[in-house]
C-alpha cells in the first residue's frame, strides 16, 4: 500500500495582526486579542515546526505591531533559529514610509531573503531619543515639584523639577541611543553580509528607494505581496491553501504535545512567574489609563506557589517593569531568595525594561538574562512630592491643611517641606540607596565599591549591562529556560514550562481561601481628589513609569522608578 503524502505547510507571521507578549489580564483584553499571536505561541510553534518535516518554510510580514525593540530582537532570534532549518522570507510594503524603521528592518534581516514593495522604501534613520522637561508647564499651573535623588543619573525627578537637561541625564541618554544603534548596525551587517562601517554609512544616508536598497544589498527582491508569495510558494513547492499562521499551527499541534505530557505526568517542570508593570505594594491593578501594576502580594504569591509544586524544579521570573515602590520591590526580592532556599534555581528574564525596582526584583536570582536592547540598571532612588498650593490659588480653591503631629503633613500637597523634613527625606534616600547597592553587589558577586559606580541611578542597555557584569547572559525566554534547566540539572529537551498561576480567566475571579492561595487580582477602589486626578492625568500621558501615587497626604513619586519611558524612532 502506498503511503499517503501530506501536503506541505508554509507558516506565516503577520505583525500587523498584533503579537501578545503577556497573557491578557481581563476578559475584554482576551477578546481584543483573539486574532493576535502570542510570543509564547510563536516561540513554541517555531521550535516544533523546525523539526516537523511537513513544514516547508516561513513568511514574515513586517510592519509596526506595537512590539518594542527588545521584543523585536527576541522574535528575530526565533526567525533566525528557524531559518537554520527551513527557508524564510520577510516582506514589507515599506520599511518606514518617509520615516525610520530601524528596528523593523533589523528584524527583517533575520530572514533568508527580504522583499519590499515597489512603492515602498527602506528607512534607516538611526535612533532618536527625546528628553522632555515639564517644569515650565508645572510653573504655569502653580505646581511646585520638590524632589531629591540618589544620584546624578536618577533623573526621574528632574523631568518635573529641572529647567534644563542635566549633563548626566544627557550623557546617559546619548549612550542608550548609541548602544541601540550599534546593536542594529552589527545585526544588519552580520545578516546582510555587509561591513559594519558600510552599514553605518547607509544609516547616515537614511532613506532608500527600493532600487537603491536593492543596489545597496539591503533587500533581495522588489515586489508586491502576491509576487512574494508566488515566488516563495514555488520555491518550497507549496500552494496558497498550504499557508497557516504559526500560532494556529501551534494550536493545532498542541493536543499531540498535551498527550505526550499526560504520558509523562511526573516529568519535571520549569515554573514561569510574570512581573509586569509598575511595582506597587498590595495587589495592584490589572490595567487602566496608566497601564498594569505589578502588586507585590500577587507576585510573591506566585513565587510561593512554585515552591509548593513538587514537579517544579526551577523558576523563570519574567520581568517587564520600570520599577516603583522600594518596599514592594524588596518583598519580591525576598520571595525570590526564598525560592532559591527551597533548592529551586531562579533565572530572571528581562523584557523591554527591567530597571530600578525591576532590577531590584531580578538581582536576587541565580542568573539574569536580558536582551541587548533591554533597558535595565537604574540602581538609584528618587522621592518627593508636588506642592499644589499655587494651583489652588490659580483655580480659586480654598484649602486648609491641619496637622496632628509635627510631620503629619510632610508629604501633603498643600505645603512645602521644611528644612527638618528635607533632612528626613535625604536620610531615608541614603538608607534605601545603600541597601539597594549592597544587595545588588551581593547578587552580582561584586564588592560594593566596585558596583557603586555602575549604580548612581544610571540606566544601561542590556548589552552594556552585560559587559559590566550587571546581567549574565544575552537572550530571550528560551535562553532563560535553558539556563534554568542547566542550573537544575535538567535536559531542556522534554522539559516543559508551567505558567503560574495556571488559572483560567473565570478562576481568577474566585475568592482566595487564604494568603497562600492563588486567587484573583483583588479590587482597589479608585482614589478621588485633586492629587489623584493629577496622578491619573500624568499616567494617561505616559508618565506611569515614574511610579506616581496619590496617598492620603498628597502626590508622590515611587522611590525605585525609572526616569522615563523610552522608544526607538
Amino acid at each position: 500500500m502506498m503511503q499517503r503524502r501530506h501536503r506541505p505547510t508554509v507558516l506565516e507571521i503577520d505583525l500587523g495582526r498584533g503579537v501578545l507578549t503577556a497573557p491578557p489580564d481581563n476578559p475584554l483584553a482576551a477578546l481584543r486579542m483573539l486574532n493576535a499571536a502570542s510570543m509564547h505561541a510563536l516561540r513554541d510553534g517555531l521550535r516544533a515546526a523546525a523539526k516537523d518535516e511537513r513544514v516547508a518554510g516561513l513568511v514574515v510580514r513586517v510592519t509596526d505591531g506595537g512590539l518594542g525593540l527588545a521584543e523585536l530582537q527576541e522574535l528575530g532570534q526565533l526567525v533566525s533559529e528557524f531559518g537554520t532549518h527551513k527557508p524564510t522570507v520577510a516582506w514589507a510594503e515599506s520599511f518606514g514610509e518617509l520615516g525610520n524603521a530601524m528596528g523593523l528592518y533589523t528584524l527583517a534581516t533575520h530572514a533568508n531573503s527580504v522583499w519590499v514593495q515597489p512603492s515602498g522604501g527602506v528607512g534607516l534613520g538611526g535612533v532618536h531619543v527625546g528628553i522632555t522637561l515639564l517644569r515650565g508647564l508645572l510653573d504655569k499651573g502653580g505646581v511646585e515639584p520638590q524632589f531629591a535623588q540618589r544620584h546624578e543619573y536618577k533623573s526621574a525627578g528632574e523631568q518635573f523639577s529641572a529647567h534644563e537637561v542635566s549633563d548626566a541625564n544627557r550623557e546617559m541618554t546619548q549612550r542608550l541611543a548609541d548602544s541601540i544603534l550599534e546593536q542594529c548596525v552589527e545585526t544588519i551587517a552580520a545578516n546582510r553580509h555587509l561591513g559594519a562601517d558600510r552599514v553605518r554609512e547607509l544609516v547616515d544616508e537614511a532613506m532608500f528607494t527600493p532600487d537603491e536598497a536593492l543596489a545597496a544589498g539591503l533587500v533581495d527582491h522588489i515586489g508586491y505581496r502576491d509576487e512574494v508569495y508566488a515566488h516563495f510558494l514555488d520555491q518550497v513547492n507549496a500552494a496558497r491553501d498550504d499557508l497557516q499562521f504559526v500560532h494556529r499551527y501551534e494550536n493545532a499541534t498542541a493536543p499531540r504535545r498535551q498527550a505526550q505530557k499526560l504520558l509523562h505526568r511526573d516529568a519535571p517542570l520549569v515554573g514561569v512567574v510574570t512581573l509586569r508593570g509598575g511595582i506597587v505594594t498590595g495587589r495592584g491593578r490589572p490595567g487602566g489609563p496608566g497601564g498594569q501594576d505589578a502588586g507585590a502580594d500577587v507576585v510573591t504569591e506566585h513565587l510561593r506557589a512554585a515552591c509548593r509544586d513538587d514537579r517544579i524544579k526551577a523558576v523563570v521570573l519574567r520581568i517587564n517593569s520600570p520599577g516603583g515602590s522600594a518596599v514592594a520591590s524588596d518583598s519580591i526580592w525576598r520571595a525570590v531568595k526564598q525560592v532559591r532556599s527551597s533548592g529551586r534555581p531562579v533565572v530572571a528574564q528581562m523584557g523591554p525594561v527591567a530597571a530600578s525596582g525591576g532590577y531590584y526584583a531580578a538581582m536576587g536570582a541565580d542568573r539574569i538574562v536580558a536582551q541587548p536592547a533591554t533597558l535595565t540598571g537604574s540602581i538609584g532612588v528618587v522621592a518627593g512630592k508636588f506642592v499644589l498650593s499655587g494651583t489652588y490659588d490659580l483655580l480659586g480653591l480654598v484649602h486648609e491643611g491641619l496637622d496632628a503631629g509635627r510631620h503629619a503633613g510632610m508629604l501633603a500637597s498643600d505645603r512645602g517641606l521644611s528644612d527638618e523634613e528635607w533632612a528626613l527625606l535625604n536620610a531615608w534616600l541614603d538608607q534605601v540607596y545603600a541597601d539597594f547597592v549592597a544587595k545588588a553587589a551581593e547578587g552580582r558577586g561584586m564588592a560594593v565599591d566596585e558596583l557603586e559606580p555602575l549604580a548612581r541611578g544610571r540606566v544601561w542597555t542590556g548589552r552594556d549591562a552585560h559587559e559590566r557584569g550587571l546581567v549574565d547572559e544575552l537572550g530571550g525566554f528560551e535562553q532563560a529556560v535553558q539556563q534554568a534547566c542547566e542550573l537544575a540539572g535538567l535536559r531542556r529537551e522534554g522539559t516543559e514550562t508551567k505558567q503560574l498561576p495556571a488559572l483560567g480567566m473565570l478562576a481568577r475571579f474566585q475568592p482566595a481561601n487564604s494568603s497562600e492561595s492563588l486567587g484573583g487580582q483583588g479590587v482597589v477602589l479608585p482614589q478621588v481628589g485633586p492629587e489623584a486626578m493629577l496622578a491619573r492625568c500624568l499616567s494617561a500621558a505616559g508618565l506611569s513609569a515614574l511610579g506616581l501615587t496619590s496617598g492620603g497626604s498628597g502626590l508622590q513619586v515611587g522611590a525605585l522608578a525609572m526616569p522615563w519611558q523610552f522608544s526607538v524612532r
